[in-house]
């Protein structure tokens, strides 16, 4: 009778757990399903003032302006040689897209227009506009205005040309959610998902917070996927019954808060899975409103301002021929890659365009994303771009994604088969990752084999995962299978990681406490880069 009883209760565990791990996900569908039903009920009565008060009130957009030409969701980004696109959005729609600019605060002698590129989508309040400043000084503070009634002068460093050997660090923010009444912002509990409201971001302690505060600090950033977790509108009550507007209200209030940063810093981005649709319960996109599937809020904000791949300024035609080829296979906002000073910097997308790519489609997180190129575009332009790298002119190859394959957490099998090897081939230095919620880093490792030479001029790449920039999911912890290589793991605090480019030697590696500031992890990366065109 005792062991009837005892199977009864592990039999009711089981089932109970089960049940308890999909309610999210069954919710959610459910909400989905609903606000679909309910969208088209009511749609006659959009127009009646007080259907659509029911209908909005819930979303907590941020105010519209008086003027709605003013730039609000700044952007810069390294566009090209010498170059820097600036990206801002607006509540009406313009003719003419410009900005002024020039070395002195004071004398804005330069304007450059664009005509016809305020584009929207549907859903969206707002509209895309960008221009692009060429033939800039490199490594010059530039001061730009938005053309506006209600703009103000900012300003930025121009990008340093490749095989500057003067020393920079960027950032690398992964995983990165809105703070505020649609997301959280930590205080004390690191588990604890605050609702306090909207705040500037320069007054909090958060990695948004950190990243204001430490400006002068760093020349740029990456940010290679995971923006403002629009996608989880339903993690919030007031959001139940008006998910489109809420999910756009969540991308506003991000941006308008990441603007102090992406406006003076260029902004580097590609792409995550909380970019590919309104919520991620597998095969049910459909049922998302126009405009909030297949990437379409990260394909409109980026797509016109980051690059392709950049000219070789190397002496050998071959690398000036795939560098060529590189640029014609590059698909930004999805992959691409840039130079700075001494590094070769590469984004890649680890959600659609490759075998089995997760978020493609058929994927295993059932979005069905992309494709976004023909295929094997993806890694033709990976494999031309990295052979094109000549270690004489920018000796350090920094490779950023998605979803990692070395982590103590969800590795991504698929990702691993379609990339690993030809970042083991080129010789790429640093692969940088986020999607787990946490810090680590592995020392050089491939084929889940550590290379002997550790830290001190290895072939292999040392793999990090930056994904514990914070949102409204919050940290997970580390998982117990550690895997081979880790050398440095956190879960409790909410952090970014810094790469410092020293010299064409010596690289630089921590991970920053985003709330104090207190480095969590140090290491340094030593390179002969003897080879100048590397082939493993």
């Amino acid at each position: 009778m005792s062991d009837t009883i005892t199977g009864l209760y592990i039999l009711a565990s089981t089932l109970w757990s089960a049940l308890t791990a999909r309610w999210q996900a069954v919710t959610a569908l459910f909400l989905s399903l609903w606000q679909s039903a309910t969208m088209k009920l009511f749609a006659p009565f959009k127009t009646a003032p007080l259907m659509a008060a029911v209908i909005i009130a819930k979303a907590h957009y941020p105010a519209l302006p008086e003027d709605l030409t003013t730039p609000v969701q700044q952007r810069l980004a390294v566009y090209g040689l010498n170059s820097v696109s600036i990206g801002w959005n607006t509540y009406t729609q313009l003719d003419e897209s410009c900005v002024r600019f020039g070395t002195e605060r004071d004398n804005l002698d330069h304007q450059v227009c664009t005509v016809g590129m305020s584009t929207t989508y549907p859903s969206s309040r707002t509209y895309e506009n960008r221009v692009i400043l060429q033939d800039l000084i490199p490594g010059t503070t530039y001061y730009y205005k938005i053309v506006s009634t209600n703009s103000t002068v900012d300003h930025f460093l121009s990008p340093r040309t490749p095989g500057d050997r003067t020393p920079f660090s960027f950032n690398a923010v992964i995983d990165l959610g809105v703070y505020g009444e649609d997301g959280f912002t930590i205080q004390g509990d690191k588990t604890k998902k605050d609702t306090i409201p909207r705040i500037n971001p320069a007054l909090n302690h958060t990695t948004i917070g950190r990243l204001a505060n430490t400006v002068d600090d760093y020349e740029f950033i990456i940010h290679p996927g995971d923006f403002a977790y629009a996608d989880d509108w339903f993690l919030s009550l007031d959001n139940l019954f008006d998910g489109e507007n809420a999910y756009q209200a969540i991308l506003e209030n991000f941006y308008e808060q990441l603007a102090p940063i992406a406006g003076r810093k260029p902004y580097m981005a590609s792409p995550g899975n909380h970019e590919a649709a309104c919520q991620e319960i597998p095969h049910t996109t459909g049922l998302c409103p126009d405009g909030q599937k297949n990437f379409t809020d990260f394909m409109h904000r980026f797509g016109n301002t980051m690059p392709t791949a950049f000219p070789s300024l190397s002496t050998n035609t071959t690398a000036k021929i795939l560098a060529n080829k590189a640029r014609l296979l590059a698909q930004p906002p999805f992959w691409y890659s840039f130079e700075y000073g001494m590094a070769h910097v590469v984004m890649i997308n680890t959600e659609t365009d490759f075998e089995a790519a997760p978020s493609g489609q058929g994927g295993s997180a059932g979005l069905n994303g992309g494709p976004f190129g023909t295929q094997n575009q993806q890694l033709e332009f990976l494999e031309a771009d990295l052979a094109s790298v000549d270690r004489q002119v920018t000796p350090w190859v920094i490779v950023a994604g998605h979803r990692p394959w070395y982590t103590a957490g969800l590795a991504c099998g698929p990702c691993q088969e379609a990339f690993e090897d030809i970042l083991y081939a080129y010789g790429v230095d640093l692969a940088i990752f986020g999607h787990v919620h946490n810090s680590q880093r592995f020392l050089p490792i491939y084929n889940g084999v550590l290379d002997p030479r550790g830290m001190q001029d290895p072939k292999a790449p040392v793999y990090i995962v930056a994904g514990a920039a914070g949102n409204i999911e919050g940290l997970v912890k580390v998982g117990k299978k550690s895997g081979e290589g880790l050398v440095f793991a956190d879960d409790e605090e909410y952090a970014f990681a810094r790469v410092s480019v020293l010299d064409e030697w010596n690289l630089g590696i921590e991970f920053v406490g985003s709330a104090t500031g207190e480095v969590l992890d140090s290491s340094l990366l030593v390179k002969g880069h003897g080879e100048r065109f590397v082939r493993q």
